[in-house]
């Protein structure tokens, strides 16, 4: 931490308000206005300072990690395993996240001191100094070491540039420093593409693709020729909505993009069959309108009757839809020709805990995985919200431990073999007030819980003790 920010970040409070500024004849407005940017501008320092404090910590963590392992007689080869998993619990992030933090705090402390000296100071912030250790990654130690000391960023090398004009210097030195590794780290590229999906506001999603560039580039063209050609046909739609729908076609090969997969919503009785306003759940995305769940299984503007024959559920219900032959929905159309199931899922009225489901299964023949899976929705690991990969015993069958409801979670596969490493414990309840907790204690013996998602129609209720 600089010198001096420790007196400013004593003056940090009180801020003056707009009261104060407006019937204060004492006090101008731009000596307020001034001393307020220069408030943000030290704690953006100290947040810098913070980073750079932590990067150190989780470097000293590792290091005592692995000696401790290494008197217990672990191979070197595995020494190390679930330090950086302890590291995004510690800061709250996921496990994917926490790996990427270690990776930069030992790249920092170890191998690019005038970046940490830089982010220590706050001529970087922790994303700027984050884009230095990424494009370097490539190269050696000592190569990158000489980079670090060619761009020299906390001589202000970077003051007022962008994160493109910084990722364009590091790829400039590195590519000086050593051109063959900057080559094969293109040529490795091409292996790491893939296509992930992540919720967007209003019941959309982002469908993103990592493609090597010539591939991208006929990807977007083959779109906006077909884009071209809808708009020549007088198409209603925007180009955007042209391009959107014709990937989705020609993925699926449904217009509707619904074909041969099943979408499961979760929602309360009363929002299918009363249009209640509670709002869905949608695995594999997250909350939804209950309205918008409704059309998706075609109750819009049709008494339940006619499409059901189901007795009233108690809680909530599963529906699942899957539409075996292409359909043919116009694109205003939330839900096309589904062929519905309902499951009934019964739930505690006091703390929305899923405890029962009907056990005729349709689509699945294991009925307790589909239950650990509506129960769980994502990866149980605290912080970690990616899919469920793994149904998993909490206490391991080699520990006695049953093939029960309580003793299941789901997992993602990352968090399922973290959770193996030595050192690691895991436990369940399910008291008869609460929704099932799962606890993770780590090496170190720090614990941290976490609690299946309350189902559609649950609303949270403060117990007594947390009432003021």
């Amino acid at each position: 931490m600089r010198a001096g920010q420790a007196s400013s970040a004593r003056a940090l409070l009180p801020v003056p308000g707009p009261t104060s500024v407006q019937s204060g004849t004492s006090v101008r407005p731009d000596t307020v206005a001034g001393d307020l940017i220069e408030q943000l501008r030290v704690l953006e320092d100290m947040k810098s300072a913070i980073s750079g404090l932590q990067a150190k910590i989780a470097v000293a963590f590792d290091l005592a990690q692995r000696q401790a392992q290494a008197e217990t007689g672990v191979p070197a080869s595995e020494q190390g395993r679930g330090v950086a998993a302890q590291v995004a619990l510690a800061r709250r992030e996921s496990p994917n996240k926490g790996s990427r933090l270690l990776g930069l705090a030992k790249a920092l402390v170890t191998e690019m001191p005038r970046t940490m000296a830089a982010l220590e100071t706050g001529r970087l912030n922790e994303w700027r100094a984050t884009l230095l250790v990424k494009e370097t990654a490539c190269l050696s130690a000592e190569d990158r070491a000489a980079v670090d000391e060619e761009l020299a960023p906390d001589a202000g090398t970077f003051e007022g540039a962008g994160d493109r004009a910084i990722i364009a210097a590091v790829k400039a030195a590195s590519y000086r420093r050593d051109p063959r590794s900057v080559t094969r780290r293109a040529a490795r590229a091409v292996t790491e593409r893939h296509v992930s999906l992540r919720p967007a506001p209003d019941t959309m999603a982002i469908l993103t693709a990592l493609l090597p560039v010539a591939q991208g580039v006929a990807a977007y063209k083959a779109l906006n020729d077909a884009a071209d050609s809808a708009r020549s046909s007088r198409d209603e739609r925007s180009r955007g909505q042209v391009m959107a729908d014709t990937l989705v076609e020609r993925l699926t090969g449904t217009p509707g993009g619904i074909g041969k997969v099943e979408v499961q919503l979760v929602m309360t009785d009363r929002t299918l069959f009363q249009g209640d306003a509670e709002p869905a759940r949608l695995k594999g995305y997250g909350v939804v309108p209950g309205g918008w769940a409704r059309e998706f299984v075609g109750l819009a503007g049709q008494e339940p009757a006619e499409a059901f024959d189901l007795p009233q559920a108690a809680g909530a219900l599963q529906a699942t839809a899957h539409c075996p032959t292409p359909q043919h929905p116009t694109p205003e159309r939330a839900g096309p020709a589904f062929e519905v199931f309902l499951r009934r899922l019964f739930t505690a009225p006091a703390s929305g805990e899923l405890v029962a489901t009907d056990s005729k299964a349709r689509l699945f023949p294991h009925g307790m995985r589909r239950f650990i899976e509506a129960r769980d929705d994502s990866c149980r690991m605290p912080y970690c919200d990616a899919p469920i990969r793994h149904i998993d015993h909490i206490v391991p069958w080699s520990r006695s431990g049953g093939t029960e409801l309580k003793n299941g979670a789901g997992l993602c596969e990352r968090c399922n073999h973290t959770k193996e490493n030595p050192g690691w414990k895991s436990t369940s309840a399910l008291p008869k007030s609460a929704r099932h907790t799962l606890e993770i204690s780590t090496p170190t013996g720090h614990s941290y819980r976490s609690k299946a998602p309350p189902l559609p129609g649950h609303r949270l209720v403060p117990t007594p003790s947390s009432v003021p």
